[in-house]
């Protein structure tokens, strides 16, 4: 069935698709039949972040910006879902066309550029939530905000989502906003990190309860940069990391009539990428700190990779665009052989 839709879908706009496939899935859930769509994933559970996870599997930020569809996309199987990303006010985002499909490739280009309604309508659509699994919330700055002013915008959104989120990403590796992978280097990150740990120990208090912060990196560094930023996160305090985000790249797609479109690359062509910087990450946290896998998972074998590469869990995104529901399964059948 997910096969008949996806063929149907992919004859429209993929913006315009992306965001019919997430109205169906509300209609599907307020109707009861979501159970068509969604086997069911047996339960994995893995403790880590003082969060007991269902299962490994979780879906990426960048599906639901809004958290409008909460619920529908957790009664799926997913062992956690993570929306956003959000920023302090709205915004529109970039021009139109910015989503692109690489059927042949299995792989999405994107330059949405942070398009959400804002942190403040972000909260309330997860009060309104009858979710109760563990729900991260993704973070960003505005597009205008200046790089050097971007600390703020960060505490802003990690004020006002602290209390409704099991844990909080922060996105500094999206190549869609201007300046934004900066923040993952030299004294822009250790600063960044400095401001968000004391914000967090003062929520802590504030609300008795501790949210753990993780940060969402890039996979476009080589070793000595990734060891770096591994570095900064442990001095930071930080709780996860998790890798990785998009990839400037084009060496995997060259030859698309898509390739010279600007934005990030996902899916298939940024596995390989993603998995050898979480070995990076890996060797240099020494267990210090868990790290979350994500980046060209599309079937149980790309799962596994990624867990014995040093990922904790996994998130997928582009993958569960191309193979639907089922994807959650298989990762998690395939995960559980790879830690038996």
């Amino acid at each position: 069935m997910y096969d008949l839709i996806l063929k149907l879908l992919f004859k429209l706009n993929a913006e315009t698709s992306h965001e019919l496939t997430l109205d169906l899935l509300g209609a599907a859930k307020r109707l009861g039949l979501l159970g068509l769509f969604a086997p069911k994933v047996a339960d994995q559970p893995v403790k880590l972040l003082g969060l007991t996870f269902p299962n490994s599997v979780g879906l990426a930020a960048g599906l639901d910006k809004n958290g409008d569809y909460i619920d529908a996309l957790g009664s799926l199987g997913f062992g956690f879902i993570e929306i956003g990303t959000i920023t302090p006010r709205p915004q529109d985002g970039n021009p139109k066309p910015r989503l692109f499909r690489l059927p042949e490739h299995n792989a999405i280009i994107n330059r949405m550029g942070f398009n959400n309604k804002g942190v403040d309508h972000l909260v309330t659509q997860v009060k309104k939530s009858k979710y109760k699994g563990v729900l991260g919330i993704n973070i960003g700055k505005n597009f205008d905000t200046a790089v050097e002013d971007a600390d703020r915008d960060y505490e802003i959104c990690l004020e006002k989502v602290y209390e409704h989120a099991d844990y909080v990403t922060v996105n500094i590796s999206s190549p869609n906003t201007p300046g934004l992978r900066t923040l993952q280097f030299g004294d822009s990150l250790k600063s960044l990190l400095s401001t968000l740990k004391k914000a967090q120990l003062r929520l802590q208090e504030q609300h008795g309860k501790y949210t753990p912060i993780l940060v969402k990196i890039a996979p476009d560094m080589d070793q000595d940069e990734t060891i770096m930023v591994a570095n900064s996160l442990l001095e930071s305090e930080m709780d996860g990391v998790i890798a990785t985000n998009t990839t400037l790249d084009r060496d995997a797609v060259a030859g698309h009539e898509f390739a010279g479109e600007a934005g990030g690359l996902s899916g298939a062509p940024v596995h390989e990428r993603s998995d050898q910087v979480i070995k990076w990450l890996s060797q240099a946290l020494n267990g210090k700190m868990p790290i979350i896998g994500v980046g060209g998972i599309l079937d149980g074998a790309s799962a596994a990779t990624k867990v014995e590469a040093g990922a904790a869990l996994v998130q997928v995104y582009s993958g569960f665009i191309y193979k639907g529901p089922k994807l959650i399964g298989d990762a998690n059948e395939a995960i559980a052989a790879v830690k038996n």
